[in-house]
């Protein structure tokens, strides 16, 4: 048996034709939705990118215990747990989180790994005649300390300088990467293969045949680029805002481009038969709506927590074509691929086998339960969002780790001063862990204050007032989904909650 696993990053489900959207270009995507299931309330675990992958390897929730960061030496990794039973597993990714600090014990639990450079200001070329010559509509958002570009901005006009033919782009390396693997190894049996690319995460770089699918009608300055939204209140005209949206199409045409490639090897080998085909993100994106670019500053909203999963079980080829309305989540995967190669599943994992789902859309779990390290909890029931917020707010937040990094850099001296030492949780394996107080400038949507969803009569109206007992369920969801991960007791009061 053989997987394959097509990763993107910040993927928009709305954006998507085979999930309604009657503008963009994928056809591919829809091509995809007729040789696999297609999952209609898959949902976030942890946000953003780190955390959602160390969901994708543990199958446990992260939120309740940690931010951005490594995997843990108490961890169980579904990659190298395959690895360890023998089964292959090889890495292509451009993603260059991997390769920080925040990230940088991930890509070593694969038997072999690829990275192909250059996206999002990645540290990559050193042309220092380069200044920032772009002018950009969020160029006041993007500057720090008032003046001149952040240097990350800087860093990506670098990068574009070298990426400036299809082949050369990130996106484009990475999938030769992963169809080359597939080439030379088709004919082999137990292997797992994991191209990710960081698109259509932000900026949205595209060359001109892709951005010439789309109607880019901006009549402000015509040499504006509007392609790296901030997160942050959405401030630009109506004009702008569709202007970002064709930029980001833009780029997910060329998504889907890439994953026809994947899908005509699938065919000229024949390994639907007995390759399983993962197609997932990690969360979404905002683009205007409620009032919003991006994401981390504000609630998770629909569009940011209710994303895109496709999987083809070639165990169940008659379900291909067909959709499923089960509540899953990302820390399904992990238990997904391992049940799919005869594998144990670790007990430490909270996520099920979606092998059921797939065969008859039998539920796993009542909702979904999500939302960033230290902020609000949400829940999802397929009806439903709600948003908890903290009814203690002044209760201190702590990071559980052995692994103190944040994303580009290791917690600092200051930091670690006030760490201490606190007993196992369940899944630390009788470790004990540092107990450090989370720094000040972490993701906290506590303010928003709670709110109710009703995702069929309107997704933008708060009707948190008029279904109490919709709220006392979720919050009994949300409880025992704590539980489940052995939560924190400050977690517990900081949201008003009895363990």
């Amino acid at each position: 048996m053989r997987a394959i696993m097509v990763m993107y990053d910040s993927l928009n489900r709305h954006m998507l034709e085979p999930y309604g959207c009657d503008w963009t270009l994928t056809p591919n995507f829809c091509r995809l939705a007729q040789r696999a299931v297609q999952f209609e309330n898959n949902y976030v675990g942890s946000m953003p990118c780190m955390p959602a992958r160390r969901e994708l390897h543990t199958g446990r929730y992260n939120f309740f215990h940690r931010g951005w960061g490594p995997l843990e030496p108490f961890d169980d990794s579904m990659p190298e747990i395959l690895k360890n039973a023998g089964i292959y597993t090889h890495l292509v990714s451009d993603h260059q989180h991997y390769w920080e600090d925040g990230g940088a014990t991930y890509h070593g639990r694969y038997s072999s790994w690829e990275i192909s450079r250059g996206q999002e200001g990645d540290p990559w070329k050193a042309d220092l005649h380069v200044e920032y010559s772009r002018q950009s509509v969020f160029r006041a958002k993007q500057k720090a300390g008032g003046s001149g570009a952040s240097p990350r901005v800087i860093q990506d006009e670098r990068n574009r300088r070298f990426m400036d033919t299809e082949e050369k782009t990130s996106q484009a390396v990475t999938f030769a990467a992963g169809l080359d693997f597939i080439r030379r190894n088709h004919d082999q049996d137990n292997w797992f293969l994991q191209i990710e690319t960081f698109d259509p995460h932000e900026p949205f770089y595209t060359l001109p045949a892709d951005k010439a699918l789309y109607p880019h009608h901006f009549t402000g300055d015509a040499d504006l680029e509007a392609d790296w939204p901030p997160y942050a209140p959405v401030e630009e005209d109506a004009e702008t805002v569709q202007h970002v949206r064709y930029n980001y199409a833009a780029l997910v045409s060329k998504c889907d481009r890439y994953l026809g490639q994947v899908l005509d090897m699938m065919d000229q080998y024949d390994l639907w038969k007995d390759t399983m085909l993962i197609v997932n993100t990690d969360h979404g994106f905002l683009l205007g709506e409620h009032g919003w670019w991006g994401k981390s500053a504000m609630p998770v909203y629909e569009e940011l927590a209710h994303i895109p999963l496709f999987i083809h079980d070639p165990r169940q080829p008659a379900c291909d074509g067909q959709k499923r309305k089960a509540i899953t989540q990302t820390i399904d995967l992990a238990p997904t691929l391992l049940e799919f190669f005869g594998v144990e599943i670790p007990e430490d994992m909270e996520g099920r086998s979606l092998t059921r789902v797939i065969a008859a859309d039998e539920p796993i779990r009542n909702c979904a339960v999500f939302g960033y390290f230290g902020s609000q909890v949400n829940a999802a029931d397929g009806r439903y969002l709600y948003m908890h917020s903290g009814e203690r707010p002044e209760v201190a937040v702590y990071e559980y780790t052995l692994m103190p990094c944040h994303m580009r850099q290791m917690f600092s001296p200051e930091q670690l001063r006030n760490a201490q030492l606190a007993p196992p949780f369940r899944f630390t394996k009788g470790c004990p862990v540092l107990r450090v107080p989370a720094k000040k400038r972490r993701v906290d949507t506590t303010g928003f204050g709670s709110a109710l969803y009703d995702l069929q009569g309107g997704a933008d109206s708060n009707v948190l007032e008029e279904h109490p007992e919709v709220v006392q369920a979720m919050k009994r969801e949300i409880c025992a989904a704590m539980r489940r991960s052995d939560a924190p007791e400050e977690v517990f009061q900081r949201l008003g909650f009895v363990r």
